[in-house]
């Protein structure tokens, strides 16, 4: 699905010719090609950037950092492979995940994982066809009303594939504690979802 920051993306998409020029330029600090790169992958980073968090305010300061990042370390960058745009996307993902995960490595330090369970909601069932049917925004919305732990490693496993082992790593948990937030984000992201479906008038009492 296209959500309204991939549609950015695609208006302002460089060329494969200008984008390595552009690369090639940050390289060597010229800020007129770090802007010509940020204002052209913006809407992909921040479409990355929003899943990781619930505000606004967070996402801008994840994608900021991680476009410091991507102008640090940009000198060392090499495509992949032979589709230039591609594999600068899946770097700069990359480090947007990265700075995600840093970012709630940062906020989470001294912190037990919020437990949602806590919180009921009166679910008789989960219907996957009405699901099914809701726009990619508000999927993202379900997403980032889970708690920062859930919402960590379902990204992580679900949408970066990442293993259980790979995000105990990155994430300074143990494996157990990784699937147990899993299973618990999937549960508590149907409910949410469950709940976008009921009448406006129901919402409040569910």
């Amino acid at each position: 699905m296209t959500d309204r920051y991939d549609i950015e993306t695609l208006q302002n998409l460089l060329s494969a010719d200008e984008l390595t020029y552009h690369v090639g330029a940050c390289a060597l600090n010229k800020r007129d090609s770090q802007k010509v790169i940020y204002n052209s992958f913006y809407g992909y980073a921040m479409a990355v950037c929003d899943r990781y968090t619930n505000n606004q305010e967070d996402a801008v300061e994840i994608l900021n950092d991680g476009f410091l990042k991507i102008f640090r370390e940009i000198h060392h960058y090499q495509p992949a492979y032979a589709d230039v745009v591609s594999s600068f996307k899946g770097w700069l993902r990359k480090i947007m995940v990265y700075t995600a995960i840093d970012h709630f490595r940062k906020n989470q330090k001294h912190k037990v994982l919020t437990e949602l369970d806590s919180i009921v909601y009166q679910v008789e069932s989960v219907n996957e066809d009405a699901i099914d049917k809701l726009a990619h925004e508000e999927i993202i919305r379900a997403i980032q009303e889970l708690s920062p732990g859930y919402r960590t490693v379902l990204n992580l496993f679900i949408i970066e594939g990442l293993s259980h082992e790979e995000i105990s790593n990155k994430l300074g948990i143990s494996t157990g504690t990784s699937k147990s937030n899993l299973s618990k984000a999937r549960r508590q992201l149907q409910k949410i979802l469950f709940r976008y479906q009921q009448p406006e008038e129901t919402k409040n009492v569910i």
